[in-house]
This record gives C-alpha cells, sequence and structure tokens, in this order.
C-alpha cells in the first residue's frame, strides 16, 4: 500500500467508506449517531461556547427532538424550518427531527423580513424553531404566516415557548414514526444557484450519509482530530458534510458563531484544532491581518474548502506552515463534485483516471450571452477540449443507488426542471447543469472561471442577482433595476452593483435603508449607479449586458455612487475613491 501515491490512497480509502452506501436503505445519520454513542460514548463530539456534547449526549438530545417531534404530532414528511445560530444543539436538532420522519429546512441567519418571509414560504414549513436571540427577525414572518406554529430555543425572554423544555424522556427513544428509507428528505438547503430566487434543495439522508463517510475517507479523519468550524451552520458544509466526516470518525467539531481573524489562531491553539474547514474569503483575511506568534504555533494537519485562488493558496500555506491543503468543488444539489486531492494550487479538482467512470462529469460548449448549450448541427452537445471554458455538466443516472449519481432537486419543480438538460450527447441521456463555467488543463486539473446567468459570488455566499434587484425595485422611486457582481482587484469573488432608474423625487437615504433591512450584508450592493434610464431588449427584458461590462471603473463618474459604510450613506465617487478601492485601502 505505501508504494501508492498519497492522493490515490485517499481515494481508495473515500470509495471504501461510501462502499456500503446505498440509496433505499434503512441507514441514516440519526441511526449513526446512535451507533457512534456506543462506540464513543463519553468522548466529546461537538463543543460550543456553552457546552460540551459527548457523542451519548448528543445522541441522546437527537433522540428527545425525534420523540418530541412525534409527541407534537408531526406527520412524516412535515416541514420544520431552523433559525439558529451555530451552536452545538444545531446538529442534534435537525438529526433528530429528521430521523422522526420530518424535514428540516435550515434557514440563513441574515434573512429577515421579505427574504426571510420568502424562504420560510418556499420550504413549505408548518412549524419553526427559532433562537431567541432571533426572535426579533420575525416580526414580519409571524404576521405573515399566523398558521405557522412557533418555538424559541435558548434562554432569555421570548414571546413563543421554548422547545427545550418540552422535550420528554420516551419508552424507545431510537423509534422514528416508522421505517425511514434514506432516499427520503431530510434537510432543505437553501441556494441562490443560477435561476433567480433562492431555491430550497432537498437533501436526502443517503446524502447526507455520502457527505460525511466521502469526505471522512479524503481527509482521512480520525478520533484524534479536531474540526474547527466557524462556517454557517445553515449551509451544507459548515453545517453537515464538515461535521459528519469527523463525527462518523469519531472525532470531535470546535463550533465558533462566526469567523474573527483576531481571534483565529489563538482559538485554533487553545481548542488544539487539526482540521480547518475553509472557503477562499477567510484565508484572505487572515493573511491580512497582523502576523502574531500563535500562527505557526498550531496543530493543524489539514485545511480543507474551497475558493482558495492560487496566489492565495500559495503565501496562506508559507506563512502558516499549513501542510496540507485539498480544495474541493461541490454543490448542495448538484451531481458534480471535484476534488483535488493532489494539492495543485489554484485547481478545484482532478478526476483521476481509474475514477473516471465514477465521475461523469464534462465541460460542454455554451453560449454565456444566452446560457444556452452549444449543439453541432446534429443537436448533440460539445465537449469542450483542453484549455477551453464550457459549462460543467453531470450526468444523472436515475437507476443507480449511489447517491452521487441522483439530482433530488428543489422544492419547487420548475426550478429542479431548468437545472436538467436532455439528449445532449446521445439520445436519452440526463444532465445536471451546474451554471458553473470551468477549464481543463492538459494534466487534467479543473479550474473554476465564473458563474452563468444571474448570480455572482461575494463574501463567501452565492447571491443572486435577480433577488437583489427585486428588492430594490420594491423601494417607492424606483423605475427599473439590474444587479451584477464587478471585479474588484485584490478580491475574491464579484461585488454586487445596481444601476437603478428612478423617479424625479426619489430619496437615496431611504433607499439605503429599504436594502439594509431586506437584505444580508454579503448581498448589499457595493456600487450604485444612478442611470437616466435603462435599455430593454425587444422582450422587454431590461439589457444589463452593457452596464455591467462598464461595472463600476468604466461607468460615468457622475452617475456612481459607493455604499461607505463608515459614513453609513451612498457618496459619490471620485477618481481617489476608485484608486483606494483598487489597492485595496478602501474597504468593501
Amino acid at each position: 500500500m505505501n508504494a501508492v501515491p498519497r492522493a490515490s490512497r485517499l481515494w481508495l480509502r473515500a470509495l471504501e467508506a461510501v462502499s456500503s452506501i446505498e440509496r433505499g436503505t434503512e441507514l441514516t445519520f440519526g441511526g449513526v449517531l446512535n451507533d457512534l454513542a456506543d462506540q464513543y460514548g463519553a468522548a466529546p463530539a461537538l463543543i460550543d461556547d456553552e457546552k460540551t456534547l459527548t457523542y451519548d449526549a448528543l445522541a441522546r438530545l437527537a433522540n428527545l427532538y425525534s420523540g418530541w417531534a412525534r409527541q407534537e404530532g408531526f406527520a412524516s414528511g412535515a416541514v420544520i424550518a431552523l433559525l439558529m445560530h451555530n451552536c452545538a444543539d444545531y446538529v442534534a436538532i435537525w438529526a433528530g427531527l429528521s430521523q422522526a420522519g420530518c424535514i428540516v429546512a435550515l434557514i440563513n441567519t441574515n434573512l429577515t423580513h421579505t427574504a426571510l418571509s420568502h424562504a420560510v414560504r418556499a420550504s413549505g414549513a408548518k412549524a419553526m424553531i427559532v433562537a431567541t436571540t432571533l426572535q426579533e427577525n420575525t416580526a414580519l414572518l409571524a404576521a405573515e404566516c399566523p398558521e405557522l406554529l412557533m418555538w424559541r430555543h435558548g434562554a432569555g425572554e421570548g414571546v413563543w415557548p421554548r422547545v427545550e423544555h418540552a422535550l420528554t424522556e420516551s419508552d424507545d427513544p431510537k423509534r422514528p414514526h416508522a421505517p425511514i428509507t434514506n432516499d427520503r428528505t431530510a434537510l432543505l438547503i437553501y441556494t441562490s444557484g443560477t435561476t433567480g430566487m433562492p431555491k430550497a434543495a432537498k437533501v436526502s439522508h443517503a446524502r447526507i450519509l455520502q457527505w460525511s463517510y466521502w469526505f471522512a475517507g479524503l481527509m482521512d479523519t480520525q478520533p484524534g482530530d479536531r474540526l474547527y468550524n466557524c462556517l454557517p451552520m445553515y449551509h451544507s458544509t459548515g453545517g453537515v458534510s464538515s461535521i459528519g466526516a469527523v463525527l462518523v470518525r469519531g472525532g470531535s467539531v470546535y463550533i465558533r458563531r462566526r469567523f474573527s481573524a483576531h481571534r483565529f489562531w489563538p482559538e485554533i491553539v487553545e481548542s488544539g484544532s487539526t482540521i480547518f474547514q475553509y472557503i477562499g474569503e477567510l484565508c484572505r483575511y487572515l493573511l491580512q491581518a497582523p502576523s502574531q506568534p500563535l500562527e505557526t504555533k498550531h496543530q493543524l494537519r489539514l485545511c480543507c474548502g474551497n475558493g482558495l485562488h492560487e496566489k492565495v493558496w500559495r503565501r496562506f500555506e508559507e506563512r502558516f506552515r499549513i501542510p496540507r491543503i485539498m480544495e474541493f468543488y461541490a454543490m448542495t444539489e448538484g451531481a458534480v463534485s471535484l476534488y483535488n486531492c493532489e494539492g495543485r494550487p489554484g485547481a478545484i479538482g482532478h478526476i483521476p483516471g481509474f475514477l473516471a467512470h465514477r465521475f461523469t462529469m464534462v465541460l460542454a460548449r455554451c453560449d454565456t450571452e444566452t446560457g444556452m448549450l452549444v449543439r453541432d448541427e446534429a443537436g448533440r452537445g460539445m465537449v469542450c477540449a483542453a484549455g477551453e471554458t464550457g459549462e460543467a455538466l453531470g450526468r444523472l443516472d436515475t437507476k443507480s443507488t449511489s447517491p452521487a449519481r441522483h439530482f433530488e432537486g428543489y422544492t419547487d419543480t420548475a426550478s429542479s426542471e431548468a437545472k436538467l438538460a436532455r439528449d445532449v450527447f446521445t439520445t436519452g441521456d440526463l444532465w445536471y447543469r451546474t451554471g458553473d463555467l470551468m477549464r481543463r488543463d492538459a494534466d487534467g486539473f479543473y479550474y473554476f472561471v465564473d458563474r452563468l446567468g444571474d448570480a455572482f459570488r461575494w463574501k463567501g455566499e452565492n447571491i443572486s442577482a435577480s433577488e437583489v434587484a427585486a428588492i430594490i425595485s420594491g423601494h417607492p422611486g424606483i423605475t427599473d433595476a439590474v444587479v451584477f457582481g464587478v471585479h474588484i482587484p485584490g478580491q475574491e469573488g464579484r461585488a454586487g452593483m445596481a444601476a437603478i432608474a428612478v423617479e424625479a423625487n426619489f430619496n437615496l437615504a431611504a433607499l439605503r435603508q429599504h436594502i439594509y433591512k431586506n437584505l444580508p450584508s454579503y448581498a448589499r450592493p457595493v456600487f450604485i449607479r444612478l442611470c437616466p434610464s435603462i435599455q430593454r431588449t425587444s422582450t422587454f427584458k431590461l439589457a444589463a449586458g452593457t452596464l455591467a461590462a462598464d461595472g463600476y471603473s468604466n461607468a460615468p463618474l457622475e452617475q456612481l455612487l459607493y455604499d461607505d459604510r463608515v459614513l453609513q450613506d451612498y457618496t459619490a465617487c471620485t477618481p481617489a475613491t476608485l484608486t483606494e478601492i483598487a489597492s485595496g485601502t478602501r474597504p468593501v
């Protein structure tokens, strides 16, 4: 075995880990927690500021929530929304509720008002558990949805009953409503995608297990590992796959509510963390922070994540003496994933020859203006050559028992159908469209290029331009609004920019208040362009192409405003402002 290259050993370990996971069986994550409790008992599993849940305590708490769901009479398939900050109980709640046959919608804690109402409505939730500290965010939701049953979690004053006080022991706490097959939906996780408003992606019990054991193999997790997790737990990486990868091997997770560059290295060292789950933006923040002695005194053996650009990768690895970095590409709802086990800086993944039959992904030629796949005279798709940019497609197999070969879709059927392409290369084939543009080099490594459609990535989050535009357009005095992402030198992803046409009596300060009230911080446009009018296409759609091409650097200065978060106002841009933004001396 020692003669096998390290990357190949990791691949083989991952394949072995998921070999027994098949759709349609009764193996679920909640059931696995009970087995882990039997195996690891008093060992720490989840650690936050307030408590440590051992494996015994985690399984017991999950079973209590499962019993609570039965006691409250939630039918199998009932949706319960979960709005909570990162904490140890978070995993126990979704694991327990899903084991009882419920579907748990993981809600973004940054959402308020309109955006929050949309997310909960899209899930079809019958009930909601909200952190006591987040009750104020739900005022509009509670008024609009009086039929929504509400509980709160955590100490403090509140209107709704505390869910912890309703938990009672059961004669048989491990018993779900009825035997659950793991092809059923366990979670709803929201994604912007590339086709408009945030969509609730279905995540089955089988996919949760697939993620957990696959990453356990690739990360080679062991009982002595401790994961430092500051990523939002309402996302699949921060709340499911990375945590699952450590737990199924008996390790522990050190949970932080949010990322802090100042506290990062002291917490890494104090906690004895061996794995850090990153997004590229966090690595860049750490590089921008002043040097401190503890930054090389850590026990980290692996940093795993996505969005790490080549230059940042090399500097991060060298300055902080990181033994191994594993970049990957995956989508909550998608049937496409890539893994860079070889450690090539800048690459999002590589498919070894001996695994080509399992990773049925191609890069197909795509018209970036229309978003349509390019087809030849026979109506067939065209595969990109090495070095050519194309859209990543993943082949689906509805007959396969492997969770990785299925697209489980969204709660909205039309949105699910929009992600599928049929008869692309052969009659009857079925492909999942990622909406992501990539290129493959001569060595078979893949590199992310950009996103198709109306989505872009900023501050580690996928942002739907059409959603932001809809929120802006809902403000009085706006006649037209288009939103797009713009590149800022030295920044990861693309910052939001809104081009708007307004009425004569328009109130700019009121617009900023509206945006700050209804959009999370990362989705708020950095730039506003005040246009006399916005051109429309022949089909009456707003034409954003020219405006997006201008970006902020080529827009007329008299039309350009910058969201100055120090002055808390939109201020006019000057040449000096643009220079400071480009150099990184003015924060965005």
